[in-house]
């Protein structure tokens, strides 16, 4: 059941009451350490009735049973990241696509690999998912590695596969199996 509870971390989905800690932890960040990392981000629009908004979008989103959004927060309420699953087909596969990301001010601690974890665990025996995916920049070799301790297998490359910075890009396609 949801909140998701690890040694150090809760999974839950955002509420009102999360906005300081949640601001804080993207307002706290480094400047972008890779290429895959927005790095620091523009908070000005995220005023607490902009969060709000966000909160109901993803409860909206949660009921209809198109995303799952969950926050990452250590013991202590300080905002790690967020994960989500995207319900992919659900008629005769029950497929769901992984993201995620932490705080890079907080990289290198094993929060990701927990938060995961915890959250495979989750879907087995909650979610209704059988298949998971996760699509990755090809020279995002932290996050395959991460996939692969987590039991994801490595499936193929999609080319031109997802627009970012409106450009086609490849990404490797790594899956886990859930049942």
């Amino acid at each position: 059941m949801i909140p998701i509870v690890t040694e150090r971390l809760i999974l839950k989905p955002l509420q009102i009451d999360d906005y300081e800690s949640w601001f804080n932890g993207f307002s706290n960040r480094y400047p972008a350490q890779t290429p895959y990392d927005e790095g620091k981000l523009d908070m000005s629009i995220c005023t607490a009735d902009w969060f709000a908004n966000l909160v109901g979008k993803h409860n909206r989103l949660r009921e209809t049973d198109d995303i799952l959004i969950l926050a990452i927060f250590d013991k202590n309420h300080n905002h790690i990241g967020m994960i989500d699953v995207a319900t992919l087909a659900r008629t005769n596969m029950a497929w769901g696509e992984l993201g995620y990301f932490i705080h890079n001010q907080l990289w290198r601690q094993g929060f990701a690999f927990e938060a995961l974890s915890a959250l495979m665990t989750y879907l087995a025996g909650n979610a209704g998912f059988h298949r998971i995916e996760a699509h990755v920049a090809l020279e995002n070799y932290a996050s395959q590695n991460l996939l692969k301790k987590l039991g994801f297998s490595f499936e193929t490359v999609r080319k031109g596969f997802m627009l970012e910075n409106n450009k086609w890009t490849d990404k490797a396609v790594f899956y886990r199996n859930l049942n």
